[in-house]
């Protein structure tokens, strides 16, 4: 009796959290994904469709335990939601993350089954790629759903968004640099590049193609000798990459690096990177930056390159120069955040989450009077 009774307990704080946090991010929907034959441990978030479907990333993460995953597929489907509103795409924010190592817990099987998930939604939700995902396991994914996008370009694909996603960071770079120095020449400008996956290895090729002076720091030491020694930059420890005197800091790795110790060790005058979710806490951290005199381009913003991409998959007859000729509107939307930002006197996530708002509403009300 005592075990059942903590038992049922545990359950229902597990239940009280879930709700919690839902109510906060104003969730549409959460599916828990649990399949004992194959070992599959999601969960599916879906913000908000009054744009369109939820289009997001599955994420494959080791997670520390079950509300961390909650926590960051809750974060990440509400900055889908914003990313493709202020992108001016016809889509609603969603997100996916599967529990596990992605090195080892990936298979056919498990990624079929997740797609039978994803499927069961009736296309509420769309997946496509993110960290610890592939081109290759959405393949697997679309052999039993059509709600995905993202795959080889073998298949009429896309393939590997991470070159949108770099130049769309790299427009929204060169953008804060014009707001912070009256040119978005990033000519001689130093930037403390922190992660260098698929996106940060393409953006620093952006960056030292322009004259840039760039820093990496990444938790793989093998890929971190092997583009500096290509790319002719300087490798930096992961705890220094804060403490550099440069010009730029782009966090490119997972999100939340911008939180108060960090912030107060910074001594760039601009931010602009590719991670998700950078700001720890939204308002807090942003408005820290805007006190501490920091330019802040809005991760959602800039980062928008990935989803322009998929989209113009989902679009059809896909064309990677018709992608990039979308993701050019990056450096405008940017700039018109800066703008909005220094008018009203409030923060760039601030800015950029009003514009997000105000076109949500007034194509809700659209749809209403349909």
């Amino acid at each position: 009796m005592i075990e059942t009774a903590e038992a049922k307990k545990t359950a229902n704080q597990a239940e009280e959290s879930v709700t919690g946090q839902m109510m906060k991010f104003d969730h549409e929907e959460v599916l828990f994904c649990n399949d004992n034959a194959t070992g599959l441990r999601a969960i599916i978030a879906i913000h908000n469709t009054v744009l369109g479907p939820g289009l997001g990333g599955c994420r494959i993460w080791k997670y520390s335990h079950e509300a961390e995953a909650l926590n960051d597929v809750l974060r990440l489907s509400r900055g889908m939601t914003y990313k493709a509103a202020v992108a001016g795409l016809n889509l609603g924010g969603a997100k996916a993350v599967i529990i596990g190592d992605s090195k080892h817990i990936k298979t056919e099987a498990l990624m079929r089954r997740f797609g039978r998930f994803i499927d069961d939604l009736g296309g509420k939700y769309i997946t496509a790629e993110d960290v610890g995902s592939s081109s290759h396991d959405m393949e697997y994914i679309r052999m039993e759903t059509r709600h995905v996008t993202g795959i080889p370009k073998y298949m009429g694909g896309s393939g590997d968004p991470s070159p949108v996603t770099a130049y769309g960071v790299w427009l929204g770079m060169k953008a804060a640099a014009k707001e912070r120095w009256g040119s978005d020449s990033l000519n001689g400008k130093k930037v403390a590049v922190q992660g260098i996956g698929n996106v940060g290895e393409n953006l620093v090729k952006h960056l030292t193609e322009e004259g840039a002076k760039v820093y990496i720091s990444d938790i793989n030491e093998e890929k971190l000798k092997e583009v500096a020694n290509r790319l002719k930059v300087e490798v930096v420890g992961l705890d220094k990459i804060f403490d550099l005197d440069v010009d730029v800091y782009a966090p490119c790795a997972l999100g939340a690096t911008l939180n108060t110790a960090n912030i107060e060790r910074l001594k760039c005058s601009v931010i602009a990177g590719a991670a998700n979710n950078q700001l720890a806490d939204e308002k807090l951290h942003g408005e820290m930056l805007m006190k501490k005199g920091i330019l802040y381009a809005p991760d959602f913003v800039i980062n928008a390159g990935g989803l322009i991409n998929v989209y113009s998959e989902l679009s059809g007859n896909y064309s990677k120069e018709r992608a990039i000729s979308q993701a050019d509107k990056i450096f405008h939307i940017t700039k018109e955040i800066f703008h909005v930002s220094a008018k009203e006197n409030v923060p760039t996530y601030l800015a950029a989450n009003r514009i997000a708002e105000k076109r949500i509403e007034s194509i809700g009300k659209v749809k209403l009077n349909h």
